[in-house]
């Protein structure tokens, strides 16, 4: 391989030369100075990253890199780890100063140690997108639900996939349950009725057991029962 730099290497070359594990000393840092290259922070993202990058070059290239590739760099397992460090600290910072527009579209590609962070906006534009994550599970969700649940949440989480799952069925009753009672309490019963519905008639029981709230309680329980309508 010929170790040169735009133009005289085919830039799809240059690309794949960017991932090579070991290049010679000195190229990286090339690299990175290339006026076009600059201009492409999705690009530049791979240097940053680069496990052969001097820590310098890294930092400084980090500082400067918009919240796309940072998240791209955050997500990638071949990553220094230094980088995905970083990345998910620029990232935090990143987070308060975002639109409401950019934190959606962040939202789908979030890295892990985020998640609590996205959960906690009251939008449920985020939350929707949120609830798309393709790295998401049922286990981790379930841990996220917890009272007080604002009603942006529910509507997001009434329109996602996570409304068919048991797990998470149960858990946003009991999530409902507790914030009916709650002082910032901004729910009302009908809220709580798509996710009866989702419970099979003997869940809805096992569910109607951790309520403690008395008139969702009896309504769980009266929609247990194999004659009652629960569009009554």
């Amino acid at each position: 391989m010929e170790w040169s730099l735009p133009p005289e290497v085919p830039w799809p070359q240059f690309l794949r030369m960017l991932r090579h594990p070991s290049p010679p000393k000195g190229w990286l840092e090339a690299a990175a100075e290339l006026g076009d290259l600059q201009k492409r922070p999705l690009l530049l993202r791979w240097i940053a990253q680069h496990r052969k990058a001097p820590e310098t070059l890294r930092l400084r290239l980090l500082a400067r890199l918009p919240w796309r590739p940072l998240a791209a760099i955050a997500d990638d397992p071949s990553a220094h780890p230094k980088a995905r460090s970083v990345a998910i600290e620029r990232l935090m910072v990143m987070w308060g100063g975002m639109s409401t527009g950019e934190r959606r579209s962040f939202a789908y590609q979030a890295p892990r140690q985020m998640w609590p962070m996205v959960w906690k906006i009251p939008s449920s534009g985020v939350i929707l997108a949120f609830l798309q994550h393709p790295k998401l599970g049922g286990e981790q969700l379930v841990g996220l639900i917890q009272p007080p649940l604002p009603p942006g949440h529910l509507d997001a989480l009434v329109r996602s996939k996570w409304r068919e799952i048991q797990p998470v069925a149960h858990q946003v009753l009991w999530a409902v349950d507790r914030t009916l009672g709650h002082p910032s309490n901004a729910l009302v019963l009908g809220h709580a009725a798509p996710w009866i519905k989702a419970l099979p008639m003997e869940e809805r029981l096992v569910a109607a057991a951790r309520l403690t709230h008395p008139a969702l309680r009896k309504m769980t329980r009266a929609w247990a029962l194999p004659e009652t309508d629960p569009e009554e």
